[in-house]
């Protein structure tokens, strides 16, 4: 994998964000297949472990996951100018098709075509999020505790209807004490 800049660009943080947001529909979830092949695989900025983590970080903190974690990202390549170039990197395609939507597209709303396009839009979101779960999982559950925890947490909020930011204190508690030697390694 040929690296690029260890520290991008702001132009260039502005614009790979702005590229992954331009072409996806759904969403965070949604992003991350995306934004693994650009971060990742094509401009070597972070590892898979990285933005793993940057996923978590940005879901469990309040606002949009998308958002969140291209400003945790733009920040760790360029500081707070890092951070305000990606996250507006990240906004600007959706700022203009929300404008243009307002502008024209609302009369059209109930036609009939427009109806089905959203329905075959809304089934291809269920399978890019469910792209974005495999993805995330094959790199976070790669043993039977962390498999534990996962369908405990799963369970707790599908099947209980648990507090996720109670699942999120109760995973991080638990990371810091199962997980304390495999970090140091």
């Amino acid at each position: 994998m040929a690296k690029t800049s260890d520290r991008p660009r702001l132009s260039e943080l502005f614009f790979v964000f702005a590229r992954v947001s331009a072409i996806t529909i759904g969403g965070g979830y949604v992003m991350f297949p995306m934004l693994k092949r650009e971060l990742v695989d094509a401009k070597g900025w972070i590892s898979d472990e990285e933005l793993v983590d940057y996923y978590a970080l940005g879901q469990a903190i309040p606002g949009i996951i998308s958002m969140n974690t291209s400003t945790l990202v733009g920040y760790r390549k360029h500081g707070l100018p890092g951070a305000i170039a990606a996250a507006a990197g990240m906004a600007a395609p959706s700022l203009v098709v929300i404008l243009l939507i307002a502008a024209f597209f609302v009369q059209y709303l109930d036609h009939v075509w427009v109806q089905k396009a959203f329905l075959g839009i809304r089934t291809a979101v269920v399978a890019m999020v469910g792209m974005a779960v495999w993805e995330v999982g094959k790199k976070s559950v790669t043993t039977p505790t962390k498999a534990a925890i996962a369908v405990g947490s799963f369970l707790a909020i599908a099947g209980l209807h648990g507090s996720p930011m109670l699942l999120i204190v109760t995973g991080a508690l638990l990371g810091l004490i199962l997980f304390r030697k495999e970090a140091k390694a």
